[in-house]
């Protein structure tokens, strides 16, 4: 049985404490979620672990939602289907019931990796697609100058995209996903040319690898960005980035099919 903590959320995050405002940084991004639908393909039927808040399900297909996290099912908008209480190393549908899988920006909560990606694929008689976050590169983003512990749980927590991969089976791809300088999905590196937004509590807070650090140490960072931004000095090590129109950080899209 997996184990579940403060409103039933699943993993190493207590969404119950940090899931509160999710919705209002975490918005799905029109060009991210196209990778998304380019590798669902056709898939009619689609099953989304770790659905959230609603991120990236598409009004144009049957989606059934799987969300242990009470808060983040709360906050789900009224035109999306209510999600499933349910975790992904038990997911409570038959052998073959979805035309695909989708999961996106959760594996890395997920408490036992191969049996959730094994329940993905037993569920599933098409294509599965994983959002996630390379923990090899995790660290190549500008934010390790300023929070290096943030990123340091980033990276100890993210499995390996050849890892999802091989648990996965059949054939498999890892693509790398542009992140675009208007991303309106708030993690970390959404926010590559804008750092500002990283001084805002709402914006650290729906990215789940901040409530990783003591409190203490998470305002010294800031403290330490803010001044930066204050003096210019993020500017001159870093402020191409504001112009740049896309960023090839971490982000990657698993897509496997028997």
């Amino acid at each position: 049985m997996t184990e579940q903590i403060g409103d039933g959320s699943a993993g190493d995050a207590d969404y119950g404490a940090i899931g509160t405002g999710y919705a209002g940084y975490r918005r799905p991004d029109p060009r991210i979620a196209a990778a998304i639908e380019r590798a669902l393909g056709d898939a009619v039927t689609v099953v989304n672990v770790g659905a959230g808040t609603g991120s990236y399900e598409s009004t144009d297909r049957r989606v059934t939602p799987v969300e242990p996290s009470r808060t983040m099912r709360d906050q789900r908008p009224a035109h999306l289907a209510p999600a499933v209480a349910a975790t992904a190393e038990e997911l409570p549908f038959p052998d073959g019931a979805f035309d695909a899988a989708m999961t996106t920006f959760s594996v890395h909560q997920w408490s036992d990796l191969a049996a959730g990606l094994r329940e993905l694929r037993r569920v599933t008689r098409g294509p599965v697609a994983v959002l996630t976050c390379d923990p090899a590169l995790v660290r190549d983003f500008w934010l390790y100058a300023y929070a290096p512990a943030v990123l340091d749980a980033e990276a100890r927590r993210y499995p390996a995209p050849r890892r999802i991969a091989e648990l996965l089976g059949g054939r498999a791809t890892v693509e790398p996903v542009p992140i675009p300088l208007d991303c309106v999905d708030g993690f970390n590196e959404a926010y590559y040319g804008r750092p500002e937004r990283l001084l805002e509590p709402g914006a650290r807070q729906a990215c789940s690898a901040w409530s990783f650090v003591e409190p203490a140490l998470a305002e010294e960072y800031v403290a330490r960005l803010r001044h930066d931004l204050e003096t210019g000095r993020w500017d001159e090590r870093f402020g191409a980035l504001r112009r740049q129109p896309t960023y090839d950080g971490s982000l990657v899209l698993v897509r496997a099919v028997r």
